[in-house]
C-alpha cells in the first residue's frame, strides 16, 4: 500500500506491506498552488508515488491511503474545508483515484492518528476513548463502542469548543476557542504577549514557571484549567474510558498529566473517571493510521467511522 499523511507544511509518505512494515519513509514539502490547491497536492502525491515504486521495484501498490487536515467527509471522499490549503468541497478521493489509478482510502489526519493509537498504540483495548493531539492547535479523534465517530467530518474539533466566551478571537473566526488558551502555540503566544519575552514554544514557558516566573505560571495554569474544563464536559457527555494525549504538549510529561488529573478529578462527581494516558506512536501515528485504512481497503474490510 502507498500511504500519504498530508500536512500544511510537509507530507509524510511511505510504502507499507501487508505486515505493516514501513518502507522508504519520506518527508517532503507540501506544494500548494492557490489556483488549484487540491489538484496540485494530488499531482505532487502521484509524483511521490512514482518515486516510491521506482525505489522499491519488488513492491506493487494495490491501494492508497491518503489523509489530510481540515473538515473531511470520509464517506463522500470530499475535503469539505481546509484553511491551510484553501479548498472547499474538493473531491480529493476522486482526484486521487484518477491520478494513482488505484482505490483510495481517504480520511482525516487526526482521526487516522487516533485510529492507529486505538488499534496499535496507547488506546488499544479501550472501546470508548478520546485521542487528543495538542500542538499548534488542538484536535481530537473520538472512538465510541470501538468505532471512530466521524460526524460527517465535523466530529473531534475539540480545540474549537468554547472555553472562554470573553476570550480571544480564534483563527477559525469564533471567540474563546479552547486552542486559543491551551494549545502549545497559544501558551507560547500568550506568554510572549503578557511578558514581552519571546519564546520558541510552550516548553520554555513551563521552564520559566518552574523557575518562579509568575506570569508563566499563570499562563500554564490557565491552559490546565481550560483543558480540565473541556475534558470534564466531554466526560459528562460521552464517558470515555481513557483520554490519550499526544502532540507537542504531551512532551511535558508529568508536568502536564499530574496536575491535569487533579483538576479533572476535582470537576467530576459520579462520572466515570477516564484514565489520562500519553500517546505512544508519536509523529508517525497519522501515517500509520492512513496505512491501516489502505490495508483495510485492500482486504475488503472497513474500520470506518459512524455518522
Amino acid at each position: 500500500m502507498l500511504a500519504f499523511d498530508v500536512g500544511g507544511t510537509d507530507t509524510k509518505s511511505a510504502l507499507v506491506d501487508r505486515d505493516g512494515r514501513v518502507v522508504g519513509l519520506r518527508r517532503t514539502a507540501t506544494p500548494i498552488d492557490p489556483s488549484d490547491p487540491a489538484g496540485s497536492v494530488v499531482d505532487s502525491l502521484a509524483e511521490l508515488a512514482r518515486t516510491h515504486l521506482a525505489e522499491q521495484p519488488g513492491l506493487e501498490a494495490v491501494t492508497v491511503g491518503l489523509s489530510v487536515p481540515g473538515i473531511v467527509d470520509e464517506v463522500t471522499g470530499v475535503g469539505v474545508f481546509a484553511s491551510n490549503f484553501g479548498w472547499r468541497d474538493a473531491p480529493i478521493r476522486d482526484l486521487g483515484e484518477r491520478a494513482f489509478g488505484l482505490p483510495v482510502a481517504f480520511g482525516h489526519d487526526v482521526r487516522a492518528a487516533g485510529d492507529a493509537e486505538h488499534r496499535l498504540g496507547a488506546a488499544r483495548g479501550y472501546h470508548d476513548v478520546i485521542v487528543l493531539a495538542i500542538g499548534t492547535g488542538i484536535a481530537g479523534s473520538i472512538v465510541l463502542d470501538g468505532r471512530p465517530l466521524a460526524g460527517g467530518g465535523f466530529a473531534g474539533e475539540i480545540g474549537h469548543s468554547l472555553a472562554d466566551p470573553h476570550g480571544e478571537r480564534c483563527a477559525c473566526g469564533a471567540i474563546g476557542c479552547l486552542e486559543t488558551i491551551a494549545s502549545a502555540g497559544a501558551i507560547a503566544r500568550r506568554y510572549a504577549a503578557a511578558s514581552g519575552v519571546p519564546v520558541v514554544g510552550a516548553r520554555e514557558v513551563l521552564a520559566a514557571a518552574a523557575a518562579g516566573d509568575a506570569v508563566a505560571a499563570g499562563i500554564w495554569n490557565d491552559a490546565l484549567d481550560a483543558l480540565a474544563d473541556s475534558l470534564a464536559r466531554l466526560t459528562a457527555t460521552i464517558a470515555p474510558q481513557a483520554v490519550v494525549i499526544g502532540g507537542g504538549l504531551s512532551q511535558a510529561g508529568a508536568d502536564l498529566f499530574d496536575p491535569l488529573r487533579e483538576r479533572l478529578d476535582a470537576r467530576l462527581s459520579f462520572h466515570r473517571r477516564p484514565e489520562l494516558i500519553r500517546a505512544l506512536l508519536g509523529d508517525d501515528a497519522g501515517l500509520l493510521g492512513t496505512a491501516l485504512a489502505a490495508r483495510d481497503l485492500a482486504a475488503g474490510t472497513t474500520h470506518a467511522g459512524t455518522a
